[in-house]
C-alpha cells in the first residue's frame, strides 16, 4: 500500500496578510518538493470539507459557527487575535485542513493507504476547543483523533507533536480523556507559555519535555527516546496522529532550537516503529509549523520519505 498525500487548493487561499509567516508559500514549497520523482508513488487525494459532526467532537458548535461566519471581503482580513487572521478563503481552507485528517484516518482504516500526510494549512495544534489562536482555527490533529475513535471504534489514540511550539490546544483536548495520549517536545519558555513537564493529564496521559533555546539534536533525541516513546509504548496506541511541525529546524526564523533536517527523519522512523509494533502502522501526519521555506520543504520531504518506508 502507498502513503497518501492529502491536500486541497483551497488551503492556498487562506491569506493572513502581507508579511505574515504562516503564508501560502509554505504550502507551495512543501507541494513542490513532493512533486519530485521519488514521490511519484504517493496516493494523491483531495481533502474533503470536515462536517459539523466531525468538528463538534472537538469544538462547541457555537465556536464552529462563529469561525465559519467570518468571511472578509476579497483582499481584506479580520484579526482574531494578535497572531491569527482570516481572509475571504480562510473558512474554506480550515474546513479542508480538518477534513484532510479525517480522510487520512478513513483511508488508513479501510486499508486503502498505508499511512497519510496531510499537507494543509491553516495549522491546528494551538486551537483550543473554545478558541482559535496561534495561526490555528480548528484543531486538525484533535479532530482526526476523535474521528478515529467515533467512526472506527478505536479507543486509544495518541497525538505526537514535535513542532517547536507547544500544542496547547491538543493538550487541552487530551488531558481530561485517559483514552487519549499527547506527547510533545517544544522550546520553553516560549509561545504559548504552556507545556511544563508537570502538566501530566488526568491519567499521566500527557508527556511534555520542554527544551531550552539553542538545544540541538542530542537533547531532542534524548527527550523522545528516553521519555516520550517509553510512555507512548506503555500507552499501547491503536492509532498515531503526528503534529508535524518543522520549525524546530536551526534555520527557522521564529524559534531558537537547532535541529537538523535529519532529526526529522529520525523522529519519523521512531514513531513509525511504534506504530508498526502496536497498531499495524496506522499513522496520519498533519503539517503544523515551519517558516523557513527551504528548511520546511527539505524537512517535510524527509518526513514523507520515512512514512513511505513503513
Amino acid at each position: 500500500m502507498a502513503t497518501a498525500l492529502i491536500t486541497h487548493a483551497a488551503c492556498l487561499e487562506h491569506d493572513p496578510g502581507p508579511y505574515h509567516p504562516e503564508c501560502p508559500d509554505r504550502l507551495r514549497a512543501v507541494l513542490k518538493a513532493l512533486d519530485a520523482p521519488e514521490f511519484a508513488a504517493l496516493l494523491r487525494e483531495e481533502a474533503p470539507r470536515a462536517t459539523m459532526e466531525q468538528l463538534i467532537r472537538v469544538h462547541p458548535a457555537r465556536i464552529v459557527d462563529a469561525i465559519l461566519a467570518i468571511r472578509p471581503e476579497e483582499g481584506d482580513t479580520t484579526n482574531i487575535d494578535a497572531d491569527t487572521a482570516m481572509s475571504a478563503g480562510s473558512a474554506e481552507a480550515a474546513l479542508r485542513a480538518a477534513g484532510a485528517g479525517v480522510l487520512g484516518v478513513d483511508l488508513v482504516m479501510r486499508g486503502a493507504a498505508a499511512n497519510a500526510f496531510a499537507a494543509v494549512r491553516p495549522p491546528g495544534h494551538h486551537a483550543e476547543p473554545s478558541r482559535p489562536m496561534g495561526f490555528c482555527l480548528f484543531n486538525n490533529a484533535g479532530i482526526a483523533a476523535q474521528h478515529a475513535r467515533a467512526a472506527h471504534g478505536l479507543r486509544r489514540v495518541a497525538v505526537l507533536d514535535f513542532d517547536v511550539h507547544h500544542g496547547n490546544g491538543t493538550q487541552s483536548l487530551v488531558a481530561q480523556n485517559p483514552e487519549l495520549f499527547y506527547g510533545s517536545t517544544h522550546q520553553h519558555p516560549f509561545y504559548p507559555g504552556t507545556g511544563d513537564a508537570w502538566e501530566r493529564g488526568i491519567a499521566n496521559n500527557v508527556i511534555n519535555v520542554p527544551l531550552r533555546a539553542r538545544d540541538s539534536s542530542d537533547a531532542f533525541r534524548d527527550a523522545w527516546a528516553g521519555t516520550i516513546i517509553p510512555a507512548l509504548e506503555a500507552f499501547a496506541p491503536e492509532f498515531l496522529i503526528i503534529s508535524a511541525g518543522f520549525d524546530a529546524h536551526r534555520e527557522d526564523p521564529l524559534a531558537q532550537l537547532r535541529l537538523e533536517t535529519n532529526d526529522f527523519a529520525w523522529i519519523t522512523d521512531a514513531l513509525v516503529a511504534v506504530a508498526r509494533k502496536h497498531c499495524g502502522g496506522r499513522v496520519v501526519s498533519m503539517l503544523e509549523g515551519g517558516y523557513d521555506l527551504e528548511a520546511l520543504a527539505a524537512s517535510a520531504s524527509i518526513h514523507v520519505r520515512g512514512l513511505m518506508n513503513l
